[in-house]
């Protein structure tokens, strides 16, 4: 079977079960799972350009994805003033404090040889710690004390929300130079570590830095690209139209919010495939293949092999970046607490792995295929385990066993597809050309 019948057969597939959903679940649930069936793909579009591309093994995707939430709070939400003046400035100033000390060691170790660059840097690192606590701690904590049951941060800029989803890119993208720099000459499986530390570090400071994103506390009632559905439900106009539709206005303005959401997350998945497609065809993406499948060929040819890793570490890491600004803001909130390994590492790594590495298109299905999955697999268990515990004596020990057991289907499912897809089609659903 070719390339392109596979694609589209298994868009048929992931068709099918979408508008299989809506009509047994209701298109209230058909629509949420499309929508995070779209940002899933394009974080599985991000890691493939690392993994299929150039051969990275990125296990620190969650890291990048929080990275894009954070950019939603810094951009779209209002600054508290009253914040800033308690101690915006000071939290700025130890900012720059830090900045600077990074620079001038990097400068020392530069300038500086054998043991005079040791005892230098030493005391710089000392120096500019003490001096970078002095300054933050005070500000930081004038900034939390102001009213922290509902503000307790210093907010964002207020601009649209639209915005966030380019700069969430930006921002994690500027994480990845900057891990890709320290972390790119490590072996792959030493990458895979340092990716993975790095990702648990950006959590922890989403988590517990107050002053940036309220921690665990979260920030709530992000602004919205679409309009509310309350807002919806009381304008005329639209109440006539849902009477037109023979839905009533609950209903309609679920739906209708959720096909906005719909079609604006199908447009940047749509341009970002294109370019990742034009990318993967250009003499670049050749040669970005050819360093994948052979370092020291490539090497020999003249190619900075460091140096095109980065590129594609950065880029890659950057659509993640935007995924996860997206899907910050169809939530309409940041939750840090809810940023985990499995969800946002493992289950990427198992859309990519069974859409096919490699493939562009494979990525993006396998994301919704298995997102599709991931959604019903546990209710499906549970009807399952109900319909074989219903054949057993009442009061059975296993019949309670296989119920409480329905809740884990989920992995087990996941677990059970990544085998079948290694044994019987190594190279994915849509493996690369």
């Amino acid at each position: 079977m070719s390339n392109l019948a596979r694609i589209l057969l298994l868009a048929a597939v992931v068709a099918v079960l979408i508008v299989g959903t809506g009509y047994v679940q209701g298109w209230n649930s058909a629509l949420l799972i499309l929508n995070m069936g779209l940002v899933s793909a394009i974080m599985a579009l991000g890691v493939n350009l690392q993994w299929g591309f150039a051969g990275l093994f990125n296990v620190g995707v969650m890291g990048f994805v929080a990275l894009g939430g954070l950019a939603s709070v810094l951009v779209t939400m209002d600054p508290v003033p009253e914040a800033w003046a308690a101690g915006g400035a000071g939290v700025l100033a130890a900012l720059a404090l830090g900045a600077a000390t990074i620079a001038a060691a990097i400068w020392l170790h530069r300038r500086l040889s054998g043991a005079a660059r040791v005892w230098a840097l030493l005391a710089l690192l000392v120096v500019g710690f003490i001096a970078y606590r002095a300054v933050f701690y005070p500000a930081r904590d004038a900034v939390e004390a102001i009213n922290p049951a509902a503000t307790g941060y210093l907010g964002g800029l207020g601009l649209p929300v639209l915005l966030a989803w380019p700069v969430g890119g930006l921002l994690a993208a500027g994480a990845a130079w900057i891990i890709g720099k320290t972390a790119l000459g490590l072996r792959s499986d030493y990458l895979a570590i340092a990716t993975l530390g790095i990702a648990e570090i950006i959590i922890a400071v989403l988590k517990n830095e107050d002053w940036l994103s309220r921690g665990v506390k979260n920030v709530s009632g992000l602004p919205r690209p679409l309009p509310y559905e309350i807002d919806l439900q009381q304008d005329p106009a639209f109440l006539e139209r849902a009477a037109g539709w023979g839905v009533d206005p609950v209903t309609a303005s679920t739906i209708y919010v959720k096909l906005g959401y719909g079609v604006l997350f199908a447009v940047v998945l749509v341009l970002l495939l294109v370019l990742a497609q034009l990318a993967l065809n250009s003499p670049w993406g050749r040669m970005m293949r050819a360093i994948r499948d052979n370092e020291t060929a490539a090497e020999a040819m003249g190619k900075d092999v460091t140096r095109r890793h980065l590129q594609i570490f950065i880029l890659g890491s950057a659509v993640c970046g935007i995924a996860g600004a997206m899907m910050t803001t169809l939530d309409g909130q940041l939750t840090p607490a809810s940023y985990q390994p499995l969800r946002f590492t493992f289950l990427v790594w198992v859309m990519v792995i069974v859409g096919g590495s490699g493939n562009n298109f494979g990525a993006v299905l396998g994301g919704m295929l298995i997102w599709w999955l991931w959604v019903q697999v546990e209710p499906i268990g549970l009807a399952l385990m109900s319909g074989i515990a219903a054949l057993m004596p009442e009061g059975s020990a296993l019949a309670g066993h296989l119920l409480d057991s329905a809740a884990h289907m989920r992995l087990l499912t996941m677990g059970v597809i990544l085998l079948l897809v290694l044994r019987f089609s190594p190279r994915g659903l849509v493996p690369e050309r």
